[in-house]
C-alpha cells in the first residue's frame, strides 16, 4: 500500500518569470546579512553516493540544516532577515547597508527603543524569531499551537522570549498573534500573508534563499535534475523553487512539493484546480508538526502554481521511514539526524526510489540512472524525545 498521494500540476510553466525578489542578487543580499552574524557557517551539502547507487540514480545531495546557527533548523534564516529588514526600514536604511554589529550598537538601540516581535509557530520558526530578537536586544512573544512539544516551548523560553502553548491549531494561533499585535503595538513576524500583510512574509522567503544560494555554491557547477521540497504554508517551497527556476534557466529541474497528508492544503488546491485556495481545517494531527498548516500562503501560491511540477502528500509512516534511512546510512554515506518535518521531501523521494511498486511513479517524474536529486533536511531532532521514539 502506497504511503503517499501525488498529482501533476496542470498549471506548471517553468518559463514563466519568477519574482526578482527571489533571484540570485536578492539571495546574495540575504546571505551577506546572515554572514555578518557571529558563528555563521554554511550548512553542509552532503553527497549520499552509496544511497544514490542503491536507488539507481546518479546523485543524491542533501542540505543538512541541523547545523544552522546552533538552532538545529533552517527557520532562523527567514525570521532573522525579516527582522533585520524591518529594523533597516525603521532606520531609513537598506538592509544591505547594515550588519549584525551595527544592529546591536547602542546608537541603534537608542534610535529604535524596544520592539516586541510576535509570531505563531510549532517551534522552529518561533525559536528563530526569539533568538534573533534576543541577539539584537529586542523582545519576542511566541504562541504555539495545541499539542506542541514541551521541549520546543522550553527552548524558545530559554532565549528570554515569552511563550505559551495554546488550545488552537496553527492557523488559529496565527490569528491570535495578529490580534495581540494589534492590541499591543507589536510587530508580527509570520511566514504567511494576508491582505495588508505582505512585506514581512516576502522578507522571510528572501531569508530562506540563503540556504538555496549556499547549496548552489556547494554544487560547484553541477545542477539538480530533481528537487523535492517540503511545505507547510508553502513559503519555503516557493523560495526554493522560485530561486532554482531562475538560476537553472537552461536545465530546469523537476520540482515536487511535499506535504503531510493531514495538512495537504496545497495538494488539495492543485487537485481542485478551480482558481481558489483550499484549506484544511481541524487539529491537523501529524508527526510532521512543522508542516501542520491548513491554509496556503497566498504570497507563495502563485510561485508554486507556476513553478512546481508535482504536488505530493505523505503519511506519517513515510516520514518516519525517511528519518530512519537518514539515521542509518549505507557504508560511506554521512549519518543525518533529520526531524519529522525535515525529512519529508527526502521521504517522498525514497518512496519513489526504493519501493518497486512505485516504478510507474518513478517513470512519471522522470527519475532514472541520470537523475541528480536535491533535497533539504530542514531540521534536526528539535523534539529529541519524539525523534528517539520514531527512529528507535
Amino acid at each position: 500500500m502506497n504511503k503517499f498521494r501525488c498529482i501533476a500540476n496542470r498549471q506548471s510553466n517553468s518559463r514563466q518569470q519568477q519574482p526578482d525578489w527571489l533571484n540570485l542578487e536578492a539571495a546574495g543580499t540575504a546571505q551577506r546579512f546572515h554572514s555578518s552574524f557571529p558563528h555563521y557557517q554554511p550548512t553542509p551539502l552532503l553527497r549520499l553516493s552509496s544511497l544514490a547507487k542503491h536507488c539507481g540514480v546518479a546523485e543524491i545531495w542533501l542540505k543538512d540544516e541541523s547545523y544552522r546557527f546552533g538552532l538545529n533548523a533552517f527557520k532562523v534564516l527567514g525570521g532573522s532577515f525579516a527582522i533585520g529588514s524591518y529594523l533597516a526600514e525603521r532606520l531609513h536604511r537598506q538592509v544591505q547597508e547594515l550588519c549584525y554589529e551595527e544592529l546591536i550598537s547602542e546608537t541603534v538601540r537608542q534610535q529604535l527603543g524596544e520592539i516586541t516581535f510576535v509570531t505563531a509557530t510549532d517551534g522552529n520558526h518561533g525559536r528563530g524569531v526569539a533568538w534573533t530578537a534576543a541577539q539584537l536586544g529586542q523582545a519576542a512573544v511566541v504562541y504555539l499551537p495545541k499539542g506542541s512539544s514541551q521541549e520546543r516551548l522550553q527552548r524558545i523560553r530559554e532565549t528570554g522570549a515569552k511563550a505559551e502553548i495554546t488550545e488552537l491549531n496553527y492557523d488559529q494561533a496565527v490569528r491570535l498573534a495578529k490580534r495581540k499585535a494589534d492590541q499591543n503595538g507589536w510587530v508580527v513576524v509570520q511566514d504567511t500573508a494576508w491582505p495588508g500583510y505582505e512585506q514581512i512574509p516576502c522578507w522571510i522567503m528572501q531569508g530562506y534563499t540563503t540556504m538555496a544560494l549556499e547549496a548552489l555554491q556547494q554544487l560547484n557547477g553541477s545542477l539538480p535534475s530533481h528537487i523535492f521540497i517540503q511545505a507547510g504554508v508553502g513559503s519555503l517551497a516557493a523560495a526554493m523553487i522560485g530561486f532554482f527556476r531562475q538560476v537553472c534557466a537552461e536545465a530546469q529541474p523537476v520540482c515536487t512539493v511535499v506535504e503531510a497528508d493531514a495538512a495537504a492544503c496545497l495538494y488539495r488546491t492543485v487537485k481542485a484546480d478551480d482558481g481558489a485556495l483550499h484549506f484544511v481545517d481541524g487539529d491537523l494531527k501529524t508527526i510532521m508538526a512543522g508542516l501542520a498548516c491548513g491554509e496556503p500562503n497566498p504570497l507563495a501560491w502563485p510561485i508554486l502554481q507556476s513553478g512546481a511540477d508535482w504536488f505530493a502528500s505523505i503519511s506519517d509512516a513515510a516520514a518516519a521511514e525517511g528519518m530512519r534511512i537518514l539515521g542509518n546510512p549505507l557504508c560511506g554515506d554521512h549519518r543525518v539526524i533529520s526531524g519529522e518535518s525535515g525529512a519529508a521531501g527526502f521521504a517522498f523521494a525514497m518512496q519513489l526510489l526504493l519501493h518497486p511498486r512505485n516504478a510507474v511513479w518513478r517513470s512519471r517524474l522522470g527519475l532514472d540512472a541520470a537523475s541528480r536529486v536535491l533535497v533539504f533536511s530542514t531540521e534536526g531532532d528539535t523534539d529529541a524525545e519524539q525523534y528517539r521514539r520514531i527512529v528507535w
